[in-house]
This record gives C-alpha cells, structure tokens and sequence, in this order.
C-alpha cells in the first residue's frame, strides 16, 4: 500500500459488511439447498471465499466458492473458464463477486458463461460500488456505496491480514 492511500473502510468494517453480505444472501435465499459463489479473479474470488464460508457459518445451505477466470484488462481476449465444470452450475442460484463495480464491464463479460448453462438465478455482490456506470448492470449486494470520481482509484485488500481494507488513491 502507498502511503498516498487512503484507507475508507478498515479490516474490521470489512469484515463486517462480508458478514452482512452473507446475511442478506441468506435471506434471500433461505429456501436454497446450495448456493454457488462465483468469484471474478483475484480479490472477486477471495471475496466470495469469505462469502461462502460466512453463508456456512450463519446457515445449512451448502455454499461453493467457484473462480471465474477472467482477464479484467481484455476480458474478450480469451474465453472465460471456471475452476469447475460447468455441469456443476447447472439449476443452481449463482451469486457472482466482485471486489469492486466500477463501469460494469468486467460483470458483463463475466456473465457470458453463464447464458450457455441452465442456472435457476444469478445475483451480483460487490464489496464496493463506485457508482459510475457504463454497463447495466446492478448489484443485488452491496458492502459500500462510494461515489469517486473516474481519475479515482479503488483498491479493496483482502487477502493481507496486515492491510485488509478498503483504499482510495
């Protein structure tokens, strides 16, 4: 982390909207017997690790944490692929992670899969939505709405114990 940076949410309140996040899946999903988590790699998938191992933790709904591999840069460059079969998200609710919704881009092309398989819903949470929208597409979960301009940049840290949180620089 730059020192430039600064830190909006800490661990802690990080922590916390993880925890409401999963609430919120839960309630609406409570009817569920298992919930895939598709994380978008790199923080995306890590989120929805923690998202699913919150779900099992405040539920018995079965809850996977699947990686959709994707590159964020030229996310049409090469197919997207998941560290799964595809038969394993088929009639499923399908929650796809994010760390941050910025343009939407990254959740469109990340959705693309999914049209080819037979899933029963699919929902977007993100830990931050950044409000600033090219792409129709919306988050049913939200962990921290942050209005930023476009030269601003948002960095949500997950997976350092020492600097988990969220950074605005």
């Amino acid at each position: 982390m730059e020192i430039t940076d600064n830190q909006i949410l800490s661990s802690t309140q990080v922590l916390q909207k993880i925890r409401r996040i999963a609430f919120e899946i839960y309630e609406n999903n409570f009817e569920e017997n298992e919930i895939v988590i598709a994380g978008i790699q790199g923080q995306g998938h890590t989120l929805a690790k923690l998202l699913a191992q919150n779900l099992q933790e405040i539920s018995s709904i079965h809850t996977t944490a699947v990686l959709i591999d994707i590159d964020k840069e030229t996310p049409y460059s090469r197919p997207i692929k998941f560290d799964c079969e595809d038969v394993f998200l088929e009639n499923k609710t399908i929650v796809v992670v994010d760390d941050v919704l910025n343009s939407g881009r990254t959740f469109a092309y990340s959705l693309s899969p999914f049209l080819k398989i037979h899933v029963k819903r699919i929902q977007v949470a993100v830990m931050v939505d950044r409000d600033y929208r090219r792409f129709p597409i919306l988050a049913d979960y939200v962990g921290y709405e942050l209005s930023t301009t476009i030269n601003e940049h948002v960095k949500v840290v997950l997976d350092n114990p020492e600097s988990m949180g969220v950074y605005l620089s």
